[in-house]
């Protein structure tokens, strides 16, 4: 893959599951590019991308995260898309974690290997 082709997973370094998923990469040799999802989350626009291809605001969110308890579920269900694209955008420990951007403009949020295998193995 070509720089332009590279997968960005932004992740969280103690996360279980996101260092699952960057074992799952680098054992099918796919290039990507780590982005600590904690100091440089994800910008509203490419949350907004993801949202429009996901269609589900909720499939966003990481649920059992710390952020989104002090949140609160019912905070997040009372918030438009704009401002729950918004609180996304500013605190990375809300979005479901890996986040990843594909090269052809797809994202995968999570990990599971079926979809994974899926997306990128075709």
């Amino acid at each position: 893959m070509s720089l332009a082709q590279t997968i960005k997973v932004y992740s969280y370094s103690r996360c279980s599951t996101c260092r699952k998923a960057l074992a799952w990469l680098d054992a099918n040799n796919l290039t990507y590019e780590v982005v600590d999802i904690t100091t440089a989350p994800p910008s509203k626009e490419e949350l907004l991308l993801a949202f429009q291809r996901l269609a589900r605001r909720q499939l966003l969110f990481n649920t059992s995260g710390q952020s989104y308890r002090a949140l609160g579920a019912d905070v997040v269900k009372t918030m438009n898309d704009d401002d729950a694209l918004t609180a996304l955008a500013a605190d990375g420990r809300l979005i479901k974690r890996p986040f990843v951007a594909l090269p052809n403009g797809d994202f995968l949020v999570g990990f599971k290997p079926e979809e994974w295998n899926q997306a990128l193995l075709g």
